[in-house]
């Protein structure tokens, strides 16, 4: 069938709130994947950003395709829309329109909520506005549909806690815990680093292939085992002998003496030095007119902000209950917190993509083939474009959520952090692969609490702040699906064609 190109017009309009939808989803939900980063000090806001653009954009690009088919056919039946492919254009775009409505106002109160609710309970609520609730796949009888999705939101939290705290447990128990515990934790990064580049190429090299046994693909398979080995044996001849001297014996060296670890000669001793490491951030003068100054200060008020400094005294008491271990070994998982927080952040970009280049790329579809018939594919531009803006959205404004993930729940560290994180990964990713678009912000959740909880104390918890983002999640859904289906009711059932 022909473009419908008499409704050009309504296609750009949706790219543009896709952008707006994108924007939304980088202030609120990529934060989740650096909070505990930054809330363990492991990485500075600014930090924090720069590493998130590169990851979030690279999940996005590789991924972000897996979990979009999933938004734009699993939730509404398609083949109401078959006599009048257009409405299901203006169903799409009134989607967008109520997720990012409800995305940006929940960012500009602080509140994490979960863009994947956001999105889905705007295509609900414009489904039963089109044609009631017979034009929702609730999936009851075949757990498919609207009942696998909502299932994931309940067992993702669970899982991720699981999954972090057994990791963190561990950890503790064998590293944390022991008067030895800077030798332990030599020993024993090697094998986390390794763990974790396992998980990451096999999700990478792997994707797209349900079996790759049956696809006889050997070449992924050996890069799979591959990459994990060579990270191990870097560990061994470069991290730890670095670590070692650093730490341990108290040599001065820079982060490009690691490269050449193995055949330096001894370097001065730290306490020997007297020389002080330049601080502080170069500020340039500019105009205070124009688009570019507003959004410097935009970006600065991100950078400037202390998402530690509190003056709720319960929040402070949560903090100052919680254990402290040895500085020495928690600078190591900071190091490897960092590698976890750059897998956690591709999950992310990999999974809430979807949240954004769904819905528009089932109007790319009907806007291009005239039907809403055939496979929906999701255009390498749309990714983009949803990529960029997502960046965006973080630098400008993700701060606010970095307040309240970083360092309002419990008490961050970064073998807290660590765990949290690639526990939160792990699920991400996997559920990403499967195509279903569970939520970033009940993982990192869930994760949170969990670890927070293996301090052996309830009192390890800010329950306030937690119950408010349970609430939050059930107020989503409805929040945007009302709001999308009321646009729709109204636009739908205008006299103007």
């Amino acid at each position: 069938m022909a473009e419908l190109t008499e409704y050009t017009w309504l296609f750009a309009i949706t790219c543009i709130w896709a952008c707006i939808d994108s924007y939304g989803i980088g202030a609120n939900d990529v934060a989740n994947s650096f909070s505990s980063s930054v809330g363990a000090k492991t990485l500075t806001l600014k930090q924090a950003c720069m590493i998130a653009t590169v990851t979030e954009f690279a999940g996005a690009i590789l991924l972000g395709d897996q979990t979009a088919s999933t938004l734009s056919k699993g939730i509404i039946k398609f083949q109401i829309f078959e006599s009048n492919p257009a409405l299901l254009m203006l169903a799409m775009f009134c989607a967008i329109v109520g997720s990012s409505t409800w995305t940006l106002f929940a960012t500009r109160m602080g509140w994490p909520v979960s863009t994947s609710h956001a999105i889905i309970g705007a295509i609900i609520g414009v489904g039963i506005s089109h044609s009631g609730f017979e034009a929702v796949q609730w999936g009851l009888s075949d757990f498919t549909g609207v009942l696998r999705i909502v299932s994931s939101w309940f067992l993702s939290p669970i899982s991720a806690g699981i999954v972090a705290s057994c990791i963190f447990l561990a950890t503790r128990y064998f590293v944390l815990a022991h008067d030895n515990s800077f030798h332990r934790a030599l020993k024993a990064i090697p094998v986390y680093f390794g763990l974790t580049a396992l998980i990451g190429s096999c999700y990478i090299l792997l994707r797209k292939t349900k079996s790759p046994l049956e696809t006889q693909d050997y070449v992924k398979i050996g890069f799979c085992a591959f990459i994990p080995v060579v990270v191990v044996l870097i560990c061994i001849f470069f991290f730890v002998p670095f670590i070692r001297r650093k730490l341990l014996v108290g040599e001065y060296l820079c982060w490009y003496h690691f490269f050449v670890i193995p055949f330096l000669p001894k370097q001065r001793l730290i306490a020997d030095m007297t020389e002080e490491s330049p601080k502080g951030a170069l500020e340039d003068e500019v105009n205070s007119k124009g688009l570019m100054f507003r959004l410097k200060s935009r970006i600065n008020k991100t950078f400037d902000v202390d998402i530690h400094q509190t003056n709720d005294e319960n929040v402070q008491r949560i903090m100052d209950s919680a254990v402290r271990y040895d500085q020495d070994t928690e600078y190591m998982y900071s190091i490897l917190q960092i590698g976890t927080a750059c897998m956690s952040s591709f999950a992310h970009g990999s999974n809430d993509i979807a949240n954004a280049v769904g819905p528009l790329s089932t109007v790319f579809h009907v806007w291009k083939n005239g039907s809403v018939d055939g496979d929906i594919s999701v255009p390498i531009w749309v990714l983009i474009m949803a990529a960029f803006m997502m960046d965006i959205g973080l630098i400008t404004y993700g701060y606010k959520i970095f307040q309240s993930l970083g360092g309002k729940i419990t008490y961050l560290s970064p073998s807290r952090g660590f765990s949290m994180e690639l526990g939160t990964s792990l699920t991400v990713v996997t559920c990403s692969r499967i195509g279903l678009p569970v939520s970033t912000t009940h993982c990192i959740t869930g994760a949170t609490a969990a670890v927070g909880l293996c301090n052996g104390s309830s009192k390890s918890i800010n329950w306030r702040m937690l119950g408010w983002c349970f609430f939050s999640w059930f107020l989503t859904l409805p929040a945007a699906g009302c709001t999308a289906g009321f646009i729709f009711f109204l636009c739908s059932r205008s006299p103007t064609k």
